[in-house]
C-alpha cells in the first residue's frame, strides 16, 4: 500500500539509470599520447641539434679571454693549416676576400667578422686575411679562440 523507503528496486538515490549508456563512448581527449611523441620529439631534436653544425675543421688555439655574446650570426672567415681561406664554409682566394664580404655585409663595414686561424696555421697567412679586411673599411673584426681547459 503504501512505498517503503528501502523496498524499490530502482531507488538508487533517486537516480534512474537509462538502458543503454553503460558503455557510451568518452568525449574527452586522450593527451597521453600527444606528450609522449613531444617527448620523443624533443629527445631527438637534443640529440641531432649538435650534429647539425658544419663547417671548416680548424683546431682553434686556446686563451684565457671571456666568451662573447652576440645577437646575430657573424661572417666568418678562416685560415686552415694549409693556408686556405674559406667565407663561412667556401673556399676563397685571398684577392675575393674583400669583394665577397661586402657583397654579404648587411650592415656595411660595421659588420662584425670573425677571423679564425688554426694554430698551424701560418701566422702571415691570416695576418694578410686581417689587413685586407681592415684596409677595406671594416671595423669589427675579431680573432676567434678557443677558452683555455684548466688542468
Amino acid at each position: 500500500m503504501g512505498m517503503s523507503a528501502g523496498g524499490a528496486k530502482n531507488s538508487g538515490g533517486g537516480r534512474r539509470r537509462r538502458g543503454g549508456r553503460r558503455n557510451a563512448p568518452v568525449s574527452e581527449i586522450n593527451v597521453t599520447p600527444l606528450v609522449d611523441v613531444m617527448l620523443v620529439l624533443l629527445i631527438i631534436f637534443m640529440v641531432a641539434a649538435p650534429m647539425m653544425t658544419v663547417g671548416v675543421p680548424i683546431d682553434l688555439p686556446e686563451t684565457q679571454a671571456t666568451a662573447m655574446n652576440s645577437d646575430t650570426q657573424p661572417i666568418t672567415v678562416s685560415v686552415n693549416p694549409a693556408g686556405e681561406i674559406y667565407l663561412q664554409e667556401t673556399a676563397i682566394a685571398l684577392d675575393e676576400v674583400v669583394p665577397k664580404l661586402e657583397a654579404i655585409a648587411t650592415t656595411g663595414y660595421s659588420e662584425r667578422i670573425y677571423v679564425r686561424g688554426d694554430t698551424a696555421a701560418a701566422y702571415g697567412v691570416v695576418m694578410q686575411v686581417m689587413a685586407r679586411i681592415s684596409s677595406a673599411g671594416f671595423k669589427n673584426i675579431g680573432l676567434v679562440t678557443l677558452q683555455e681547459q684548466e688542468q
